[in-house]
């Protein structure tokens, strides 16, 4: 039996095949849970293709009128303005698997031990250059907060032996393919 898919991850898959294959936008529809068309939230869209990366973009505070607006528009740059990817083409449209995640408020971090890479993301701000990095929670590959912070600082272009950093965690509601 077929497990059904996540509302909001059918959201994503459609938001990028209509924009690929019809250049046009969609709209959220009108069934969709009350939760995701009344409130508002950051949301990340990752896009995987044989089980790698192929395009993760978002916003880790609200930017839209809702859930669901936020969804549509970081599916279609997920797909087509990750500049480390090239555009998703129609012919990748089949092998795309789609993650959805739906972050709660960031809040500060006052010590390292209240961290953990399986159930906080967390953000990233070097004091002095005012650079900046996000990692989501519960990535494949990130067991520790050691190799956490190491990923989010070398992400951000932070070396954290020379610099003083703000850190951040939040919880994200996650939802795959």
């Amino acid at each position: 039996m077929e497990n059904k898919m996540h509302p909001l991850v059918a959201l994503a898959k459609t938001a990028v095949e209509n924009y690929i294959t019809a250049k046009k936008t969609v709209t959220p529809p009108v069934g969709l849970d009350k939760k995701f068309l009344a409130g508002r939230s950051g949301a990340f869209v990752s896009l995987h293709q044989n089980g790698e990366l192929r395009g993760c973009v978002g916003t880790y505070m609200p930017t839209r009128q809702n859930i669901a607006k936020e969804v549509i528009a970081n599916a279609i740059n997920a797909a087509t303005g990750d500049p480390r990817f090239e555009p998703i083409e129609k012919k990748d449209l089949p092998e795309l698997k789609y993650e959805v995640y739906v972050l709660y408020p960031p809040e500060p971090v006052a010590s390292m031990d209240g961290l953990d890479p399986k159930t906080y993301g967390v953000i990233v701000l070097g004091v002095k250059t005012k650079r900046s990095a996000l990692l989501l929670p519960d990535l494949e590959g990130i067991d520790t907060v050691a190799q956490q912070l190491g990923c989010v600082t070398r992400k951000a272009g932070i070396d954290p032996t020379r610099e003083t950093i703000a850190v951040q965690k939040f919880r994200a509601d996650i939802f795959r393919q």
